[in-house]
């Protein structure tokens, strides 16, 4: 299945956030571990402040096995279906694994990318930022 999360850094967490992501650490020890930082590459920062991506999780609950190396960096405000469960073949039992190269949420992708701003970009104008201000 695929869900598109909304979620804060945490505050004090962007460096080792940001650090996580160029060390390729982000995610280490997890099933998804590549999947971490494509999430991190895609993500926008939208006009509320949050950053939203969708990702792909194949556990029973909504990023199960994910959450807890997501939580490390991020308040998950909202982690919600990206489309509709019935037509998700993997979920429907169609297709096992099927999210992986599913154009599923083509759409919601491309309006996420010309939304906002990369989230990428800001965690590391903010980081830059508070490492000149010590």
């Amino acid at each position: 299945m695929r869900y598109l999360v909304r979620a804060r850094v945490k505050p004090g967490r962007e460096a080792d956030l940001l650090e996580a992501i160029e060390r390729n650490t982000l995610g280490r020890g997890s099933v998804a571990e590549g999947e971490y930082l494509r999430n991190m590459q895609d993500a926008r920062v939208c006009a509320d402040e949050t950053a939203r991506w969708v990702e792909v999780c194949y556990c029973p609950t909504p990023l199960q096995e994910e959450r807890p190396y997501w939580e490390q960096y991020f308040e998950l405000e909202r982690v919600q279906d990206a489309h509709d469960r019935r037509k998700c073949r993997d979920e429907n039992g169609t297709k096992p694994w099927a999210c992986g190269d599913c154009d599923c949420t083509a759409r919601l992708g491309q309006k996420l990318r010309n939304s906002g701003s990369s989230f990428l970009d800001e965690l590391r104008s903010k980081t830059c930022l508070g490492k000149r201000r010590r």
